[in-house]
């Protein structure tokens, strides 16, 4: 059976992931294979939230990235065919004019800091988020950690700035790297990017089996 042996690991809880509801923000070098793992464990309800196109420079790291021009969410659309795909660029307005309180979890891989702070305010309840997988190489050095305690990662101090500014002051988690960046430009290693994605379904298993 496909799924013989998710229902061995998660034993009577398959049942209630199986109906689980998700969005996923940002189907990127990270949303990707978070989108891919919660598909192959069962988790097919899945909304996915994106604007690009595939680009060649997505060739290293992003799933689906041979359809080079090609909307994200549409072409994910036909690998994974039971997902709800949205061509939407998630901005202050698209988060001010869509409810997510429908979905059961919210992944948040995108990488604007605005936005990603108004999702961490309004749904820091249900949401599984990341700071930054770029200009990495070592995913041993991924934690889940919280926000306040982040570290080494420019991105993730942005985002800590912008939360203090609005005075968000929970105790919520983030899934981050330790490791210092290991160049200045647009680096990025599939062995981190997927590895944050991946970490990203782990969690959200971890969140919906409760």
């Amino acid at each position: 059976m496909k799924y013989d042996r998710c229902k061995k690991i998660f034993g009577d809880k398959f049942e209630h992931l199986q109906n689980a509801k998700v969005i996923i923000l940002g189907v990127g070098g990270v949303g990707g294979y978070a989108l891919d793992c919660l598909y192959r464990s069962g988790i097919t309800n899945i909304t996915i939230v994106d604007y690009d196109c595939f680009e060649e420079t997505n060739q290293n790291r992003q799933i689906g990235s041979d359809a080079i021009g090609v909307s994200k969410v549409e072409h994910l659309k036909t690998l994974y065919p039971k997902i709800i795909a949205i061509e939407a660029k998630i901005d202050l307005e698209w988060i001010e004019n869509n409810d997510l309180n429908e979905y059961d979890l919210i992944l948040d891989a995108i990488d604007d800091i605005k936005p990603k702070v108004q999702i961490i305010k309004r749904y820091y309840k249900k949401l599984v988020s990341t700071t930054g997988s770029a200009k990495r190489l070592d995913p041993t050095k991924i934690e889940y950690i919280n926000i306040w305690k982040t570290h080494n990662d420019p991105f993730a101090k942005k985002i800590r700035e912008e939360l203090k500014k609005i005075r968000f002051n929970k105790n919520f988690k983030v899934i981050f790297s330790s490791e210092l960046p290991q160049c200045k430009d647009l680096g990025s290693f599939v062995g981190v990017t997927g590895s944050f994605g991946l970490a990203m379904c782990s969690k959200a298993m971890d969140k919906l089996s409760q």
